[in-house]
């Protein structure tokens, strides 16, 4: 369960990442949001490998 949840974070901040202006590029909260759904998904992720061993 926690790997898809890591996946699906992982999934997010991709998204958010590359969902940039043309002319202002990108956002600093765009920057942080991002930041903060790729730590969630690799403590998700390194929780769910943790559990199956």
């Amino acid at each position: 369960m926690l790997l898809l949840v890591g996946g699906f974070l992982l999934g997010g901040a991709y998204s958010i990442w590359r969902a940039d202006s043309d002319t202002k590029g990108r956002t600093g909260p765009q920057i942080g949001f991002a930041v903060v759904l790729l730590v969630g998904a690799v403590l998700a992720t390194a929780s769910g490998i943790l559990r199956l061993v």
